[in-house]
């Protein structure tokens, strides 16, 4: 029943972390696949750019060409004929200087039979019927560009191609007084510009984007990865603690009604207990002079008895403290001195260690003397065949501390959590509410009770108590 709560509790907590992890995917998704699309964006924007740029040279090279070689030419020669090597030579200078600073891999110049008249690849030279649809076009008067890419599926795909060439074919035009590119077709023109660097430059910027997009998307994911972590504990660690709560309050209900009925138990046997007493007593001094024991048996065990029902009452319905100056150390000194004769015939030794001079506190001296009484008593318990009880005093920042320690055996640690619980004991005597009279006590100081075992051996009480009471 436990555990189903706590898995109710959670539930809605992770029903939101899977939201935000799926959100984040499609997030991530979403912006590589807007990074890839922002990508042959501009991809095509740099091949538009690509062919306005080889328009704008085409043009400059019709100017050029017609300016600085067909006229000069034809004024000094009559007519123009590239298989002449000085003309050709002269050809060839106007045209690489014009194209020398742009990146231009190939010129091709076809004459009206689609014949290439010139060529930056001398083994071009001459061939025919080359051009194909480009050339038909350009004789048209019609500019046309194609992209040609190289390369296997793959580095298409990724846009890495190894090579990539973007042909225009252009007519070359005789220019008129006042207007270029006006006049009647001379000539084709082919252009081939090499993008190869550019496609490399776009796909650096796409990987860019994405491992970018990665980085950042990868430490949201860390910071949301601890802060998930850090809320499902703190959930979980409130459910535990509501259960733990759950459980204090049924178990302190059920404390709380067996103390009711102890304490309704005791009171009903402590008074038919004094008569069987008072009368063993009075039975006692008329057979005094007979020698018989039975009476003394009788006031021993209605003694014993008496005891343990005040430890019933102690713990059932402990009174309030009366707060009042006392010494620590002298009421240690009154439990030694009640405990003297005991001590001695079983053979146990005090050692007191002080830390400095003791101030006074705040609390009520009887009451700590049966808190201290029980604990020393319990230290002689665990030594049967005596030995030393090392009892320690420190004064701290906010109060003092006591230590008793013994040289017993020790608790079995599976044992150090249930030694506080009403009536648990390992002893074949005793009603197992020592140590929880003790905790009453020393909380109603507003102090603190603990328990551990020593590293030599033995086991060491430490209880803290503060100097004054809070109001």
């Amino acid at each position: 029943m436990k555990q189903r709560s706590s898995s109710e509790k959670v539930k809605p907590f992770r029903l939101v972390k899977y939201f935000t992890f799926t959100s984040l995917v499609v997030i991530f998704f979403g912006t590589v696949v807007l990074a890839v699309s922002n990508t042959r964006w501009a991809r095509s924007l740099q091949l538009s750019k690509s062919e306005d740029y080889a328009l704008v040279l085409v043009e400059n090279l019709n100017h050029q060409v017609f300016l600085q070689f067909i006229i000069p030419t034809a004024l000094k020669y009559g007519k123009i004929q590239l298989r002449d090597q000085e003309q050709t030579e002269h050809l060839d200078r106007v045209v690489r200087s014009t194209l020398h600073s742009f990146q231009v891999q190939t010129v091709n110049i076809y004459d009206m039979n689609n014949t290439i008249a010139y060529s930056y690849d001398d083994a071009l030279i001459g061939k025919q019927n080359v051009g194909g649809t480009g050339y038909q076009n350009a004789v048209a008067g019609r500019t046309t560009s194609r992209l040609i890419q190289r390369g296997n599926f793959l580095r298409l795909a990724l846009g890495i191609p190894e090579a990539s060439q973007l042909v225009t074919v252009a007519p070359l035009r005789a220019e008129k007084p006042l207007s270029r590119m006006s006049g009647p077709v001379i000539g084709v023109v082919e252009i081939v510009q090499d993008l190869s660097e550019d496609d490399r430059d776009v796909f650096h910027f796409q990987v860019l984007v994405i491992l970018t997009c990665s980085v950042i998307m990868g430490v949201l994911f860390v910071v949301l990865l601890l802060v998930v972590k850090r809320g499902e504990g703190i959930i979980e660690q409130r459910a535990q603690e509501r259960i733990r709560l759950k459980d204090e309050l049924g178990r302190a209900r059920h404390l709380s009604a067996l103390g009711e009925m102890v304490a309704t138990i005791s009171h009903e046997i402590r008074n038919p207990l004094g008569i069987i007493r008072s009368s063993a007593e009075l039975l006692k001094k008329r057979m005094a002079a007979e020698g018989n024991g039975i009476p003394d048996i009788i006031v021993e065990e209605s003694s014993r008895l008496n005891h343990i029902i005040t430890d019933f009452l102690n713990f059932a319905r402990p009174r309030e403290p009366e707060f009042k100056p006392c010494r620590i150390e002298e009421i240690i000194e009154k439990n030694i001195a009640f405990l003297d004769q005991q001590l001695k015939d079983s053979d146990y030794r005090i050692e007191m260690q002080a830390g400095g001079t003791l101030p006074s506190i705040m609390a009520d001296a009887d009451m700590l003397y049966q808190a201290f009484l029980n604990l020393l008593m319990n230290a002689m318990q665990a030594m049967p065949a005596g030995g030393t009880i090392g009892i320690g005093f420190e004064k701290t920042q906010n109060g003092l501390t006591l230590r008793i320690r013994d040289q017993g055996e020790g608790i079995p640690e599976e044992m150090l959590d249930k030694i506080w619980d009403p009536f648990f004991t390992t002893k074949d005597k005793g009603t197992g509410l020592g140590l929880g009279v003790v905790q009453k006590i020393i909380g109603a100081h507003q102090g603190r009770v603990r328990v551990a075992n020593r590293a030599g051996g033995g086991a060491e009480i430490t209880v803290e108590l503060p100097l004054t009471q809070e109001e």
